[in-house]
């Protein structure tokens, strides 16, 4: 990996990590477009600097995380992310490979991108509009829709969006749980990444990835200091664009780069 394709694909995750659109299927897309997605490293890069954007998150609200008097909060999502964590560790291998297969990854693309079209129309009256409304059981059934998400080209968010739709959240408070959510289910996978799997073709650990050579670990750092820049950046317009225009517009760019990303990796 360079230096261009490790800042560009830290500017795509930074970008796409929040958005209902899928940072993983924009992150394979990037690398097979390199050709180095088998690459191990790749692989572990593409997970790891999710940090950066988790940081994003924390330093957005941190007024919420930091508010150690609302001990609610952070039970609800310590609940909210077990399934993710429990599915995760069965389904790992699974995943992994998937992971490798772009076209597969498009068509769920563009699955995701027709449903968001109707998303608004579907769920038109929301009774919960904060946080503090959210009990534990919809937390936890949120924190099962954004199991979907474990399929790359689902999205995690807009797994969790939906899910907090369907459990009568507006749109905004939706989005905003998603991103609490997100810190702990992100934060368990790096974590796992990095000290506990192992990859199959080096058969080394993510943090001996790291330090295998003096420049994955710069490529670490700089990928996360770019991808918590751009991430927060991303957060406010997301919000802004929901608020305004719904999640529509995010479904047509689904549709339309899945359909690109098809036509691509069919004829190539």
């Amino acid at each position: 990996m360079t230096y261009f394709q490790a800042i560009l694909i830290a500017i795509i995750e930074g970008l796409t990590e929040y958005l209902p659109v899928s940072s993983t299927a924009h992150m394979i897309f990037t690398s097979s477009y390199f050709g180095i997605q088998d690459d191990d490293f790749t692989k572990l890069f593409q997970v790891a600097i999710q940090f950066g954007a988790i940081l994003a998150v924390v330093v957005l609200y941190w007024r919420k995380f930091f508010d150690f008097k609302r001990f609610g909060f952070y039970i609800k999502l310590a609940c909210a992310v077990v399934p993710a964590l429990g599915l995760g560790l069965l389904l790992d291998d699974y995943i992994d490979a998937i992971l490798g297969k772009p076209v597969p990854i498009a068509c769920v693309l563009i699955i995701g991108g027709i449903l968001l079209l109707f998303l608004d129309e579907y769920f038109k009256n929301p009774t919960i509009a904060k946080e503090e409304d959210i009990t534990i059981k919809k937390a936890v059934t949120i924190g099962f829709w954004q199991c979907l998400a474990m399929m790359p080209g689902t999205s995690r968010s807009a797994a969790s969006i939906l899910g907090g739709m369907q459990q009568k959240l507006n749109r905004e408070t939706a989005a905003e749980f998603s991103f609490f959510l997100a810190v702990p289910t992100m934060l368990a996978v790096t974590v796992y990444s990095v000290f506990v799997k192992t990859y199959h073709t080096t058969e080394l650990k993510g943090y001996e990835l790291l330090l295998q050579r003096p420049e994955n670990l710069t490529l670490f750092l700089i990928g996360n200091l770019i991808a918590f820049v751009v991430a927060i950046i991303a957060i406010k317009f997301f919000i802004g664009v929901i608020k305004k225009y719904g999640f529509k517009p995010w479904g047509y760019y689904r549709i339309v780069a899945g359909i690109i990303l098809l036509i691509y990796f069919n004829y190539n």
